[in-house]
C-alpha cells in the first residue's frame, strides 16, 4: 500500500516545484482550500515554482487572471507554460503563414493570432479556402459542432496532407466528484485511429513541456533536474511525465486520482510517483 506523506514534508528538498493546475491548484469547486498558502511559503523560502499545464483553452495572461479572481494573487503569467505555448512556439517556427484552422473557442484561438497567421475555426472552412490551409489545430473541447465539425476535420485531412497538433493530449477531465468529460485530446486520439495517421502532440506526458519549464528555470539559476519535483494529479500525464524527464514526483489526491482507487490504479498502470500526498497545501 503506498504510504502518503505530507506536502511539507517533502518540499524542503527542492529548489523548484512544477505544478499541474486543474486537480492541484485548483478544481470544478475552485481553488483547492488552503492552497494560497503553499504559494505563500514558496515566496519565504523564496523557491521557484512553474505552473505546466495541458490547458490550452486561454492564454497564461487569461489563465492567471483566473486564478486572481480566485484569490490566489501569487501566480503570475509569466510563471504559467501550457502546451498552447508549444503549439504557438511551433507555429511560428513551421508554418509561414496560410490558414491555421482550429477546433476550440475563439479564446482558444489566441496563440495561433498572435503568430501572424490567418486563423479560422473548422467550421468556416470550405472548398473556397480548404487550398490555403497550411496547419490545423486541437485546442479546446468546446466552441465547435461535435457532429459536423468533426466530420469536416476528417475530410479536410483526407484532402490536404498538412501538419495536426494536438496542443491538449487530456483524454478526459473530471467536471464533479464522479463524473469525467472527454477532453480534446481523446477527440484527436479518435480522429488518429479513423485517419490511421499520428498528429504532433505537446503537453504532458511529452517531454516539450518539461524541457521548455527546464530552459526557462535555467536561465535564471543553476539547477538540476533532481532538484525539480513535479507535483500533479495524473498517473499517466503528469507523473509518467515527469518520472520519463527524470524529475521526483508527487502524486496528490485532489483530482483524478481517488484515494480509493490509488493502489489499483497505481498497481494496473505501473507508473510509480516518488510521493503520494492528499494534496499540495501545506499546513
Amino acid at each position: 500500500m503506498s504510504e502518503i506523506v505530507e506536502f511539507d514534508s517533502i518540499l524542503d528538498q527542492y529548489k523548484v516545484v512544477f505544478f499541474d493546475a486543474f486537480g492541484v491548484l485548483k478544481n470544478y469547486n475552485g481553488l483547492v482550500p488552503g492552497i494560497e498558502r503553499t504559494f505563500e511559503l514558496l515566496k519565504e523560502k523564496r523557491k521557484e515554482y512553474y505552473i505546466v499545464t495541458n490547458d490550452a483553452s486561454r492564454s497564461p495572461e487569461q489563465l492567471a487572471a483566473g486564478y486572481h479572481r480566485l484569490g490566489l494573487t501569487e501566480i503570475s503569467h509569466k510563471r504559467i507554460i501550457s502546451s498552447g505555448t508549444l503549439a504557438k512556439e511551433y507555429l511560428d517556427l513551421q508554418v509561414p503563414g496560410g490558414i491555421v484552422a482550429y477546433l476550440g473557442t475563439p479564446n482558444s484561438a489566441h496563440y495561433i493570432e498572435t503568430s501572424g497567421l490567418r486563423t479560422l475555426p473548422v467550421s468556416a472552412i470550405d472548398d473556397h479556402n480548404i487550398h490555403e490551409v497550411t496547419a490545423l489545430l486541437f485546442l479546446d473541447d468546446e466552441g465547435f459542432d461535435w457532429c459536423a465539425d468533426l466530420n469536416k476535420t476528417i475530410n479536410l485531412l483526407r484532402r490536404r496532407t498538412i501538419p495536426v497538433i494536438v496542443a491538449n493530449s487530456d483524454f478526459a477531465y473530471p467536471v464533479n466528484e464522479n463524473k469525467v468529460a472527454i477532453a480534446i485530446g481523446g477527440v484527436a486520439a479518435m480522429l488518429e485511429t479513423i485517419l490511421g495517421r499520428g498528429f504532433i502532440h505537446f503537453g504532458k506526458p511529452d517531454s516539450q513541456m518539461f524541457m521548455f519549464a527546464y530552459e526557462q528555470i535555467r536561465k535564471r539559476i543553476a539547477i538540476s533536474r533532481k532538484e525539480i519535483l513535479m507535483v500533479g494529479d495524473t498517473l499517466h500525464t503528469d507523473i509518467l511525465g515527469g518520472n520519463k524527464f527524470g524529475l521526483d514526483t508527487a502524486l496528490v489526491l485532489t483530482g483524478n486520482t481517488l484515494p480509493q482507487d490509488l493502489n489499483s490504479i497505481i498497481a494496473r498502470t505501473g507508473i510509480i510517483p516518488t510521493y503520494v500526498c492528499e494534496s499540495a497545501v501545506v499546513r
